[in-house]
């Protein structure tokens, strides 16, 4: 995961990652999301900008860094003329940052075939106390 900015830094200080799952995702920072794009990935922001493709209408590619706008803000100007492709999320209210990568990363997910459907996903995902059935 690549991350710009001060934020990350000052939110880790905190240490509100109490189960340690930051020391087994790769962080990088960077001054500038477009750096080190490697050939053939391409830049897709995410974010509410007029003139963005919906969700439900966009394909994947299938080497992508995915930019997301602040919850407080929006991407520059000028990350979005360097971007392959713009995406919104259609809702009537913007969501937050954490739900917008996990409705994202569904997604694609499900339009490049990555989750099979069947009843041993569920039951392999579900909790112990859940044994519901459709009969």
């Amino acid at each position: 995961m690549t991350y710009t900015g001060e934020r990350y830094q000052r939110a880790a200080r905190y240490q509100t990652d109490t189960h340690q799952h930051s020391q087994h995702i790769e962080l990088s920072h960077v001054d500038n999301v477009t750096d080190g794009l490697e050939a053939g990935e391409k830049l897709i922001c995410v974010d509410l900008v007029e003139g963005a493709t919906a969700l439900s209408d966009y394909c994947h590619p299938a080497h992508a860094r995915y930019v997301f706008g602040p919850e407080d803000g929006s991407i520059s100007q000028e990350v979005i003329d360097r971007a392959d492709a713009v995406v919104y999320i259609p809702t009537n209210a913007c969501l937050n940052l954490a739900a917008s990568v996990n409705v994202l990363l569904y997604d694609r997910m499900v339009k490049l075939g990555s989750i099979h459907a069947s009843d041993e996903l569920i039951i392999k995902s579900r909790d112990i106390n859940n044994r519901t059935k459709v009969r």
